[in-house]
């Protein structure tokens, strides 16, 4: 490979219990530039980056550093030869200070720590960087997008001369990506090389150099970004063309089996009323605060109903409750997957079942271990989920995996009614395709599916109509025929 190559990652592979991660993987990376690392849930993204960080060792391959064949075996070696890494959670002492957190491995140079000393080191970082943070505040007093500048400035005090950001933006505000973005241009002309892993593409073709793709923990090929597009991208992730993501809408529309009726629930709902019927998939859309999650979340029993009146099956139903929810055939699959979708550090074979007790019991309450492997395991088959077994507990799962173990509870539990907030947040392109075809196949059987999105392509490429939210109240209605971005954005702002 050509000597410009600051790191090279040659035939690394890793396996987790049986399950490949990663098979043969290679990644070039130059000296200051910006490389993107792309790919589904699952790809072997976190694990490559993870392994040139330390964090994890590598079953097979090589690690090169300016041509030379390096040997990686914890964090602390990584850091000696130069390499950092942000994750998307950050790794900080919360009640500690801003200088000790960046100086944490090395507070003193000898038995005494020179405070004033580490305080304008910790400064001349932060002033480098161009963000006015006070190095004696603690951590827990900064905004998320400072914590962020902290973790850098800990990984630049290290001497860092590259530097891997896991999803960087996902907990920042539009003004904080752009400074973040700035950032990152000033770091690439100090000949720091950013390898930079993010699902949004339009990020990447904004910022990056180069982009490597993986799928199913192999490379598929690296790229020019000036002589790409996102479309080509796609394709390379997923196998398939853009415009195959949303399968065709062919489920036979039943008879109804929800009703809402001027439903009220604090100040955010105000007289809602909206139908489903079996098979329909029906869209909720709007801007942040319309009121869509407080909606849905009234008419599951999670939130108090202030007024209205709720008909399941055509019949009155007193939902006070999740659980009154679940025993009239209503599930939810809520807009934070991982505080209330799973249950992350238990297995997946509990995460499935949880809702469908009773079909896997038998007299005086108690569970057949035998009707419960063969229920999930049918699931996981089903839902083509990637595991190493059903014991394998969730957080272990990517997130779009862990988006299909929560589909699966409400699978097991052969509900009638299925309410999706956001249903593909987080995931990655691959993972939303395979989404978008589930969702499809329940409509299929019959279930009648509510959804509540804010990406315009997939509400007007997933739905049969769509009501659309504005404070509160319902603006209005768009039939399949009459949907577009425009005419939902009229409805959503009142144009």
């Amino acid at each position: 490979m050509p000597e410009n190559y600051c790191v090279e990652m040659r035939g690394i592979s890793k396996a987790f219990g049986g399950v490949n991660a990663l098979k043969n993987v290679d990644l070039a990376v130059k000296k200051g530039e910006i490389h993107a690392l792309v790919g589904e849930n699952g790809a072997g993204k976190s694990t490559l980056m993870k392994i040139l960080a330390g964090a994890i060792a590598r079953d097979n391959g090589q690690i090169l550093l300016d041509g030379g064949e390096i040997s990686i075996t914890d964090p602390k070696s990584a850091r000696n030869l130069g390499i950092g890494i942000i994750y998307q959670e950050f790794v900080l002492a919360k009640d500690l200070t801003v200088a000790e957190n960046i100086f944490l491995n090395r507070l003193s140079e000898g038995l005494i720590i020179n405070w004033k000393k580490l305080y304008r080191k910790a400064k001349d970082l932060l002033d480098n960087l161009g963000f006015d943070i006070n190095p004696s505040a603690t951590i827990d007093t900064l905004s998320v997008a400072h914590q962020q500048i902290v973790e850098i400035c800990k990984a630049l005090s290290e001497n860092s001369r590259i530097l891997i950001f896991d999803e960087p933006t996902a907990v920042l505000a539009t003004r904080e990506v752009e400074r973040l973005f700035t950032l990152l241009e000033t770091l690439k002309k100090q000949d720091v090389s950013i390898i930079y892993i993010s699902h949004r593409l339009e990020e990447i073709f904004r910022i990056a150099d180069n982009i490597t793709v993986l799928k199913d923990g192999s490379t598929v090929g690296t790229v020019r970004t000036k002589d790409s597009g996102k479309d080509e991208i796609i394709r390379m992730m997923i196998g398939r063309n853009l415009e195959s993501m949303f399968p065709d809408r062919n489920a036979e529309i039943g008879e109804e089996v929800l009703r809402v009726e001027g439903l009220n629930s604090g100040q955010r709902v105000k007289d809602v009323s909206f139908v489903v019927k079996a098979g329909e998939v029906v869209g909720i859309s709007g801007l942040v605060g319309a009121g869509r999650t407080e909606t849905v979340r009234a008419v599951f029993g999670a939130d108090r109903k202030d007024g209205g009146n709720v008909y399941v099956m055509g019949k009155p139903s007193n939902i006070k409750s999740p659980r009154d929810a679940v025993r009239h055939g209503v599930g939810l699959l809520p807009e934070d997957r991982k505080a209330q979708g799973v249950l992350l550090h238990l297995p997946i074979k509990i995460n499935s079942t949880m809702s469908a007790i009773k079909k896997i019991s038998k007299g005086m309450g108690w569970i057949s271990s035998q009707e419960e492997n063969k229920l999930v395991e049918d699931l996981v088959k089903k839902l083509a989920i990637k595991t190493s077994g059903i014991d394998a507990d969730v957080s272990s799962l990517s997130g779009g995996n862990q988006q299909k173990v929560a589909f699966s509870k409400w699978l097991a539990s052969n509900c009638r009614i299925l309410i999706l907030d956001e249903p593909t947040r987080g995931v990655d392109v691959g993972a939303k395709v395979e989404i978008y075809k589930l969702i499809n196949e329940i409509a299929g059987q019959g279930v009648g599916i509510l959804m509540i999105s804010s990406d315009m392509p997939e509400i007007i490429g997933m739905c049969d109509r769509v009501m659309v939210m504005k404070d509160g109240l319902v603006s209005g209605e768009l039939a399949k025929s009459d949907l577009s971005e425009e005419s939902i954005l009229r409805l959503a702002i009142g144009g």
